[in-house]
């Protein structure tokens, strides 16, 4: 079976379209995946890689109170809005160094 040019470009053109659509759809089911009550949340990956930053260290501020976090059938999510707060935090409260003084 001989396809000519023509045909074969607009049947590419059909898939690419196809391809297009499922991308949008499969776009919108992660975003609604990994939103609640229309805020973004974060899985501890998500925030090692944004924070830069050990998973020690966000056990400590987990811990600590510093970083609110929710469970969700055993996996551990933080609101957006929770991080951009800590980070605000932070940057508002900076951690002055000790400085020893030689006698």
């Amino acid at each position: 079976m001989n396809i000519d040019r023509m045909e074969f470009i607009a049947w590419m053109e059909r898939i690419m379209d196809r391809f297009d659509i499922l991308d949008g759809h499969i776009h919108d089911v992660q975003t609604k995946r990994n939103n609640i009550d229309g805020e973004e949340l974060l899985d501890n990956q998500d925030l090692l890689q944004m924070l830069k930053i050990s998973n020690r260290s966000l056990q400590r501020y987990r811990s600590s109170g510093k970083l609110p976090y929710y469970t969700i059938s055993g996996k551990i999510y933080y609101k957006l809005s929770d991080v951009h707060q800590f980070i605000r935090d932070s940057f508002n409260n900076p951690i002055k160094k000790s400085t020893k003084c030689d006698n």
